[in-house]
């Protein structure tokens, strides 16, 4: 084995150039992590997505599964490469994972509640620990008054993009699981906090990050029968927080977590007439359904398309994130913060999916009719591959939506209301979701956009005990269906993946 060097690295990036000295046979990725210049890795560095590419301007690096040597100039992955010469990298915006992220703090709270705060006095917190993002409202518990918002990314999409690749990594090597808390308690929430020392914490988040969250091996999660260590309310004490408690609510199962649950308290589903939907689109989506007085639920691998993952330009919704695409005898497009485009974010992708459709772009199987990619913006592009991954994303939540209708022996018609629910939801044209099947059968006036319900549940539950409670009577009510046991699931998944 060669002895490790010290060697130069130039790096140009959106936060400006530099040169740093580090040793040889480092995978790049990891030296620019050290540098806090992390990139927009997805996949636990194994290489299955293209959120680390950058470019080698000069110099070489090496492949550290194979030795082979790359030369500049060339377009690499960093998670798959080392550094053993002098070189000089570009990092692309859309490859850092630090540009500004768009994280949705805003919710709709359609339930009236009790005024009796989980304390009395001082300062709590209402916490959304999302796979990808993290959200915070400090509230006065003397009035129940919002005085502050905070949000960034999770800090452990610095180890993996999704729950499994997390659990997996936990499996791997039990240190994973006091390194990933740190991750989300320490590098993320307590920066969100700023000065504030909140009296008590009300969190909700799915199964798996509330494990993580509290120091709780999630690794039994990533094989049937997928048991979690605990799924009901729990108080807990975190040395990050002093004195505070620490309420995490209440999960129905391994993949209907709290923020789930939460969801359905404060969305209203929990106590309209029904049959009603709330449908959570994420890296999972998750789908409850309410008819008869029965709660129906399930989770679907969707992937993590719509946030941009393992497509050509694919991005985070997030500043320079193209957010809407209107096609016609020219393409519009709406960036997010009125900037140069980087790249094209989930609530676009659907746009395009139902505009291209709809004008002929596109043919019912997802074909581009006389081309094999669209320029949506300079460099920007839509490729054939891109819209197969959509498709398969758009299919598994319309597949598990179908699903538990066929359950209930309902139609999308016989829904009096569908609540859109998270950052995804919220961005969404209501219309082009409908028009390119995501939302299946389903009508505009059907569907209400009701934000973070994950963040309102928590806010709820701060400010009112008795809704813990509720959530718990929620979880228990719950029929988890499990998709990959439904006969039918498959069959209703190819159905939907053409237009």
């Amino acid at each position: 084995m060669s002895l490790k060097k010290q060697i130069q690295l130039e790096i140009e990036s959106p936060k400006g150039t530099a040169t740093i000295a580090t040793a040889s046979h480092q995978r790049l990725s990891d030296v620019l992590r050290r540098e806090h210049l992390p990139l927009n890795i997805r996949c636990g560095q194994r290489g299955l997505c293209d959120g680390c590419t950058l470019d080698l301007v000069r110099g070489t690096i090496a492949n550290i599964h194979t030795g082979a040597v790359v030369n500049a100039p060339a377009s690499v992955q960093a998670c798959q490469h080392r550094l053993d010469s002098d070189a000089a990298i570009r990092i692309p915006a859309r490859s850092l994972l630090a540009h500004k992220p768009q994280i949705v703090s805003e919710f709709r709270v359609n339930i009236p509640r009790a005024y009796d705060p989980l304390a009395k006095t001082g300062i709590g917190a209402a916490v959304d620990v999302g796979t990808t993002t993290v959200a915070v409202v400090l509230v006065d518990l003397r009035d129940g008054k919002v005085v502050g918002r905070a949000a960034d990314f999770n800090k452990q999409l610095n180890f993996g993009d999704d729950v499994a690749t997390r659990i997996g990594l936990c499996a791997g090597d039990k240190t994973m699981v006091a390194r990933l808390q740190e991750a989300v308690v320490q590098e993320t929430i307590l920066p969100l906090l700023g000065n504030t020392s909140p009296v008590c914490l009300s969190v909700a988040g799915n199964t798996t990050m509330l494990h993580l969250f509290a120091g709780v091996d999630p690794t039994p999660m990533g094989t049937y029968p997928f048991r979690p260590a605990f799924l009901e309310h729990r108080t807990v004490k975190l040395s990050a927080f002093g004195d505070a408690e620490v309420h995490l609510l209440p999960s129905a199962a391994a993949y209907i977590g709290s923020d789930i649950t939460a969801g359905i308290l404060a969305s209203g589903l929990a106590y309209d007439d029904g049959p009603s939907l709330l449908v959570d689109v994420g890296t999972n989506g998750e789908i409850v359904l309410k008819s008869g007085g029965r709660l129906f639920g399930c989770a679907t691998a969707a992937g993590p398309a719509f946030e941009g993952a393992g497509l050509t330009n694919g991005v985070r919704a997030a500043e320079g994130a193209i957010q809407k695409i209107r096609l016609g005898a020219e393409t519009h497009v709406d960036v997010i913060g009125k900037t140069k485009p980087i790249g094209i974010c989930g609530s676009a992708y659907v746009d395009f999916l139902a505009e291209g459709r709809r004008t002929g772009l596109l043919n019912e199987h997802g074909r581009f009719r006389e081309r094999s990619e669209f320029p949506v913006a300079a460099g920007i592009v839509i490729t054939e591959t891109d819209v197969a991954h959509l498709l398969q994303s758009k299919a598994a939540i319309a597949a598990g939506i179908v699903t538990l209708l066929e359950r209930a022996g309902l139609t999308a018609s016989a829904i009096k209301r569908v609540y859109m629910a998270g950052g995804f939801g919220l961005h969404i044209n209501v219309a082009n979701a409908i028009g390119c099947g995501l939302l299946p059968g389903f009508a505009t006036e059907q569907v209400q956009v009701v934000g973070n319900t994950s963040l309102a549940g928590a806010f709820v539950s701060l400010l009112d005990r008795g809704a813990l409670e509720e959530i718990a009577r929620v979880c228990r009510q719950i029929e988890v269906v499990e998709l990959n046991l439904d006969p039918g699931f498959e069959s209703r998944y190819i159905d939907h993946l053409s237009l």
